[in-house]
C-alpha cells in the first residue's frame, strides 16, 4: 500500500481551519463549489469535479478542531477504499496541517497527478484562510 502526506501551515487559528474543512462554506472555496457537505460522523460527503466526476466521501471522524477523516465510498477506481485525513495543530497563532491520503493499492501516474493536486488543495486551503480566496476547482486551470 502507498500513502501521500503532506504538511501546510496556516497562519490561522485551528479551528478556523477545521471549519473551512467541514463546512460548504469553505470547502466550496477550497476545492469545488459543486458540493453536498455534512457536519456528521456516517454521513456521505459528495464532491462532483465535473460531468461524470462525483467523489463520495463517508465522514469517518470529526474531533473538532484536531482532526478529520474521510473514507472514499465512491470515485475514481483508484479512490475507493482509501482514506483521507487532516490532522491540525495549532502553535502561536499558526496551524499545521498534515494531509494524509492513505491505503492505495499501487504507486501509479494517477496516484502522482493526485499527489500533485493535494499539494494545489493545501495551498488552495491557505489562501482561503488567510487572505479569504481559495482556488477552487473550477478556478484552476491544468
Amino acid at each position: 500500500m502507498a500513502n501521500i502526506e503532506q504538511l501546510q501551515t496556516v497562519r490561522a487559528p485551528t479551528a478556523q481551519v477545521y471549519k473551512a474543512l467541514t463546512t460548504a462554506e469553505g470547502l466550496s472555496e477550497v476545492w469545488t463549489r459543486e458540493l453536498t457537505v455534512y457536519n456528521q460522523v456516517g454521513e456521505t460527503n459528495e464532491f462532483n469535479f465535473g460531468e461524470n466526476d462525483l467523489t463520495k466521501m463517508k465522514i469517518i471522524d470529526l474531533s473538532s478542531p484536531s482532526k478529520i477523516e474521510w473514507l472514499c465510498t465512491e470515485s475514481d477506481p483508484e479512490w475507493v477504499g482509501t482514506t483521507i485525513s487532516f490532522e491540525l495543530s495549532e502553535k502561536n497563532g499558526k496551524t499545521d496541517i498534515i494531509l494524509k491520503h492513505m491505503n492505495w493499492k499501487e504507486v501509479t501516474n494517477f496516484y502522482r497527478f493526485c499527489n500533485y493536486n493535494w499539494a494545489m488543495f493545501l495551498y488552495s486551503l491557505k489562501s482561503y484562510c488567510e487572505d479569504d480566496t481559495g482556488h477552487p476547482y473550477q478556478d484552476r486551470t491544468f
